[in-house]
């Protein structure tokens, strides 16, 4: 488990996989979560998602993804949402990582900052990695100041990437590293 200051980190089990079905079929956190892929993303029947916890999460090959459910810390530690890791390439030291809050009265609250914080404070301690990086969509406001508050700076931007709701947005690609990242925290 890692540990933040308002979450935990935990392994993704089947119940917390399943739980997935209700943030993945909102229309909102599904369009925040995915950007243009949310047609992909969403509308997901039960079953698939139960299928895709064997072939998604139980297999794992952990040397290069981590998958996460984000608890809530205390007594009443409740299942807020997800996040993790990908690309990770050990001879760079760096990866990708991605987050969601599913609980949308959650959001603004600090709770995805305070586990982009735990993961990095991971992955740049534990793992010893250089560098991490992340994108998301310029109509993601919330999400990119959680971002710069965990270090993160734009290092580019992909113009009209990316559609939304019949408007275009950018993609914008953000990167910390492992210095800054320190420095802040």
């Amino acid at each position: 488990m890692i540990s933040g200051r308002k979450v935990e980190l935990r392994p993704v089990s089947l119940e917390d996989h399943k739980r997935t079905y209700h943030w993945r079929n909102d229309e909102e956190t599904a369009r925040f979560d995915a950007g243009s892929g949310y047609y992909r993303y969403s509308h997901m029947p039960l079953e698939q998602i139960e299928a895709s916890y064997e072939k998604d999460i139980r297999t794992i090959d952990k040397r290069e993804v981590g998958e996460f459910s984000i608890y809530t810390r205390g007594e009443d530690a409740r299942h807020i949402g997800s996040i993790g890791y990908r690309s990770l390439d050990i001879i760079a030291r760096r990866c990708v990582v991605g987050i969601g809050i599913g609980e949308k009265e959650l959001w603004g609250k600090g709770y995805g900052t305070d586990a982009l914080k735990a993961l990095l404070n991971y992955l740049f301690k534990t793992m010893n990695l250089n560098r991490v990086q992340l994108d998301t969509w310029s109509g993601n406001v919330r999400a990119i100041r959680s971002y710069e508050k965990c270090g993160f700076a734009v290092e580019g931007r992909l113009r009209n990437d990316t559609y939304i709701d019949g408007k275009y947005y950018d993609t914008i690609v953000m990167g910390v590293l492992r210095e800054e990242f320190e420095i802040n925290n």
